[in-house]
């Protein structure tokens, strides 16, 4: 019988160290999104939604996570990292990975109302952009999206 090893580098893992990210914010009543960047094999940002939290409509995981990972690098320049994120991410955050450079974005489900990695619209591989990262989608969609379906049902019976 043979060991069945956890691969640290995997998408499926390092995707559920975003979900673990995105618990954290569903426990502060903050939509479910959670976030790690990633470079040369460490994680070096870890992040989930804020918006309430601190009253900042630009706290989102993926903002949150640039701003770390820039801080742990110190250079705003992150060629060299990958962005996890549960959810694909909004037009707003989709413009700072391309100004930051990421390298690559792995997401766990579309989001098509707004998603900007290419449900709705597609500005993380923009040819018109000055910079294009590479997009890898659905790693742990089921459980990215069963997060925020629960997050959403839970909050609609809390009104009712």
């Amino acid at each position: 019988m043979s060991e069945e090893r956890i691969d640290l580098d995997s998408d499926e893992y390092l995707m559920g160290e975003a979900l673990r990210m995105a618990r954290r914010a569903w426990e502060q009543e903050e939509v479910p999104v959670g976030a790690v960047i990633v470079h040369k094999g460490r994680v070096i940002a870890r992040a989930y939604n804020q918006v309430e939290q601190l009253k900042d409509a630009t706290a989102h995981a993926e903002m949150l996570a640039i701003t770390q990972a820039e801080a742990a690098l110190e250079d705003w320049r992150l060629n060299e990292c990958d962005l996890y994120v549960t959810k694909e991410p909004c037009p707003m955050c989709a413009g700072a990975v391309v100004h930051a450079r990421l390298r690559r974005v792995i997401f766990g489900c579309a989001s098509p109302k707004d998603g900007a990695g290419g449900s709705l619209l597609n500005l993380l591989q923009h040819p018109k952009l000055n910079h294009q990262c590479l997009v890898t989608q659905g790693v742990r969609q089921n459980e990215c999206a069963a997060m925020l379906q629960a997050f959403f049902r839970e909050r609609r019976e809390a009104t009712e």
